[in-house]
C-alpha cells in the first residue's frame, strides 16, 4: 500500500481511495496526496473539501484516477 501511495503522490495523480473510519463507516474518497509518513498520509479530500490525514492501516484500497475519470468525479 505504501508503495502505491508513494507512486501516486510522486506523479501528482488524483487517487480514489476506499477508507474505513474510526466509527466503522466506509467511504470512497477522491484525494490528491500531499505527504506520506510511515503510518499516515495527508491529502486534499474532495469529498470534505479540505486537507485530511488518513491512517494507512484504515485504507482498504487505492486506485489512481486516469484521463476521462477526472471529469466525472
Amino acid at each position: 500500500m505504501h508503495g502505491l501511495l508513494m507512486k501516486c503522490m510522486k506523479r501528482h495523480q488524483l487517487t480514489d481511495m476506499i477508507y474505513i473510519g474510526s466509527d466503522g463507516s466506509i467511504t470512497k474518497r477522491r484525494v490528491r496526496l500531499l505527504r506520506l509518513r510511515k503510518d499516515s498520509v495527508t491529502a486534499y479530500c474532495f469529498l470534505r473539501q479540505e486537507r485530511r490525514t488518513f491512517k494507512i492501516d484504515r485504507i482498504l484500497s487505492v486506485r489512481p484516477v486516469y484521463g476521462h475519470e477526472k471529469q466525472s468525479g
